[in-house]
């Protein structure tokens, strides 16, 4: 599952299959073929013919893929060449009887495949076997002895060669027989396609690597605009709780509850409803308008950037607070629209849904007075220089 939701795991490993299976990645296949060697020997204790069999073989790469069959010839003591290595070596062949086919067996090491071959034909082998060395058990090894010829050549593995020497030292004929056994073919990588891998590897770490640096500054820019967002907010929110709040009283003057509407929700003001009053005199629901200011601070309807009119310059997170511009020319501030509301309220004896403060004053004149231009509602009181002294009406 953690593949599907990871496009560039899986672009990585269409790019390692890619180098795999490119023109190239694979190396020629070398083939070689088992051995089947077999030998039989009399025991002179016992009189009786012993015979082995076994794939334990191997054919040299230059060797014809054919059998041979002769008695086993070693190099003799007395030469101190167990390898057959020198042009001159000579070599003990019990029961050996002048051109009857013989077979070299001769130890690993010394000097190259072919010079061990060149040194046994020159003595007229039919076929040469070489013996692994001691420290490779019962492995052998391919050999590579072009220029030999049409001889054939296997190697066994060391036990089987020691064995065969020791008779032979003991001037016990031993008959080998070679016959050909299984195919086999191998693969080699070559150099090119490894280079090939190698780089793609890298290339796939380097993706991988890029996106995992992608994924975690994403997640922690994300992380702190979600911080910094719901810290804008809260500041927001308490800025729009500044503005003033009226509750839609039945009957009430300077607002016609059937006619107005709100511009967010496009429903009409209807008695108890609680609106809000924007610094530029447009009246919504709260609840309508509240949200709105949240995401957008203007007012929907002339763009009015109510933050800004409430006096908080640039960035709420700075918590940087300015003075209140003055108000233009027509409009009204948010300090003026808070006394009206105030005013308006004492004004209606008992219906109100705001508390108030101080104690209430019967006004002598208030009133609603409606903005056809803009379809919206202020409201405004009026004071006299009388009221200053006292309440006359």
């Amino acid at each position: 599952m953690a593949w599907r939701r990871r496009p560039e795991a899986r672009g990585a490993l269409a790019l390692l299959a890619l180098a795999l299976c490119a023109p190239g990645a694979r190396g020629r296949a070398h083939e070689w073929f088992s051995a089947v060697v077999s030998t039989e020997y009399v025991d002179p204790q016992t009189n009786r013919s012993v015979r082995s069999v076994s794939e334990s073989g191997r054919f040299g790469d230059s060797s014809p893929k054919e059998g041979a069959r002769g008695l086993v010839g070693v190099p003799r003591a007395e030469d101190r060449d167990p390898e057959g290595c020198e042009a001159g070596t000579r070599f003990l062949v019990p029961g050996g009887r002048g051109t009857a086919p013989w077979v070299a067996l001769v130890a690993r090491g010394g000097c190259t495949f072919k010079e061990k071959v060149l040194a046994a034909a020159r003595r007229n082998a039919s076929a040469v076997v070489l013996y692994n060395e001691e420290r490779q058990g019962n492995l052998t090894a391919p050999m590579s002895h072009a220029g030999t010829g049409n001889i054939v050549v296997i190697m066994v593995s060391y036990p089987k060669g020691r064995e065969i020497v020791e008779l032979v030292q003991k001037d016990i004929p031993v008959t080998v027989t070679i016959g050909v056994g299984t195919r086999h073919v191998q693969e080699y990588i070559s150099g090119q396609s490894v280079v090939f891998v190698a780089i793609a590897f890298i290339t796939m770490m380097i993706i991988s690597l890029a996106w995992l640096i992608f994924y975690y500054i994403q997640r922690f820019l994300y992380t702190g605009s979600q911080f910094g967002s719901q810290s804008h907010r809260k500041e927001t929110k308490k800025v729009i709780g500044q503005l003033p709040l009226h509750t839609v009283k039945h009957g009430e003057k300077g607002i016609d509850v059937d006619a107005e509407s709100c511009a967010v929700c496009i429903e009409n003001f209807k008695g108890r409803d609680v609106i809000r009053i924007l610094p530029c005199k447009h009246i919504f629901h709260r609840i309508c308008i509240d949200p709105w200011l949240l995401d957008h601070r203007t007012c929907p309807m002339c763009k009015l950037d109510v933050i800004k009119a409430l006096g908080y310059w640039g960035e709420l997170e700075d918590a940087q607070e300015a003075t209140a511009p003055e108000s233009p020319p027509g409009g009204v501030s948010a300090a003026d629209l808070s006394l009206m509301v105030a005013d308006a309220e004492r004004s209606d004896t008992g219906s109100s849904e705001m508390p108030s403060t101080s104690d209430p004053v019967p006004p002598c004149d208030a009133s609603f007075k409606e903005d056809a231009g803009e379809n919206t509602a202020l409201l405004e009181t009026g004071r006299s220089d009388a009221q200053r002294d006292g309440p006359t009406c």
